[in-house]
């Protein structure tokens, strides 16, 4: 799965750890990427709620860490591992907005690249 949206997104994040580095705390990078998204003018939405619906009823407390162009869900992890249960939570995501493309980016790796997952639902 390879769109132009989805390399601009990888490719701020990338230009973020390129002058960051590994090692910092999580909300470091979501405050860089979130300008190196307004330097290359990629609009996106901060912390953006991803209600959940069961029986009918609206349970809220997920919270997306970036939503970029209404089209993908970002979310920004800096872990030595990223655990398996990360896969699930953007999927949930996904289902929850009803959007089909997400990425975890996980800043804490030497390069980039390897902390970074491609999902579709």
């Amino acid at each position: 799965m390879s769109d132009e949206l989805t390399e601009k997104i990888i490719g701020a994040a990338m230009e973020v750890h390129r002058k960051l580095g590994p090692g910092l705390l999580e909300a470091i990078y979501e405050e860089a990427l979130c300008y190196e998204f307004e330097l290359q003018d990629i609009k996106f939405e901060r912390q953006v709620p991803a209600d959940i619906i069961y029986k009918g009823k609206t349970i809220k407390g997920q919270r997306i860490d970036l939503l970029v162009e209404g089209e993908i869900v970002v979310e920004l992890k800096a872990i030595n591992k990223l655990p398996e249960v990360a896969m699930s939570q953007i999927i949930s995501y996904l289902k929850a907005t009803n959007l089909k493309r997400g990425l975890i980016i996980n800043f804490n790796e030497k390069k980039l690249i390897d902390g970074v997952k491609r999902v579709a639902n």
